[in-house]
């Protein structure tokens, strides 16, 4: 019976330091994410292959109080095509096309607590827009302005699919919290062209990845 005790407290364990780890409070936030980004550029389609160029990127936040938090971010889109530089609106060589937003945002959550397995979210801030067109056998076009940026998403908490896994990233790294996220993002920038015109930098990210709370 003392043996059986004893194999029994052993096997609550790990258990027992999880439901520890979810109660200490998480200060930090490190999102890793990526998608399509689908930009407000006119026809861009007549100039590149796709509707939506690949964005990846990542962010690091710090938590006012549960539901509130701030934070800087930065994400890089790519698209390659039939150039279309944002300097001189007009049809090139082949270009590379790469855009740079960097955020600075507040974003408030609809957590309640540790353990609440669904938390929407909505934020938003100011964006720093890079741009780069490089044509071929031609010039670069580069520059960047200032815009603004809304999103919203729902994060999902992975913590409880496999308390095990959770627990080892807390005593590893120190990790309180995984979830996985989608989220939808909308940019609004505008830049001058050569011509005296302007073009749209900006537009819509559709975003998965995964969030860590340390």
């Amino acid at each position: 019976m003392k043996n059986l005790a004893i194999i029994l407290i052993l096997a609550m364990l790990p258990t027992a330091a999880f439901a520890e780890s979810t109660t200490e409070t998480s200060h930090w936030s490190l999102e890793v994410k990526g998608g399509s980004f689908i930009p407000d550029i006119d026809n861009w389609t007549t100039y590149y292959d796709k509707r939506s160029a690949s964005e990846y990127g990542g962010s690091l936040a710090y938590k006012l109080f549960r539901q509130l938090e701030v934070g800087i971010e930065g994400n890089v889109v790519t698209a390659r095509g039939q150039g279309f530089a944002p300097d001189h609106g007009s049809v090139a060589g082949h270009v590379t096309y790469k855009v740079y937003p960097l955020n600075v945002f507040v974003l408030a959550r609809g957590v309640f607590s540790d353990n609440q397995f669904l938390i929407p979210y909505v934020g938003g801030g100011w964006t720093r827009m890079f741009y780069r067109a490089e044509v071929e056998d031609q010039s670069v076009a580069r520059g960047s302005v200032n815009g603004s940026h809304a999103r919203a998403g729902l994060q999902l908490l992975l913590d409880t699919l496999d308390p095990s896994a959770a627990n080892n990233l807390y005593l590893d790294y120190g990790i309180n919290h995984t979830y996985f996220f989608i989220e939808a993002e909308y940019t609004r920038a505008m830049a001058d062209t050569v011509s005296g015109g302007t073009v749209k930098l900006g537009g819509t990210s559709w975003l998965g990845g995964l969030r860590f709370e340390f």
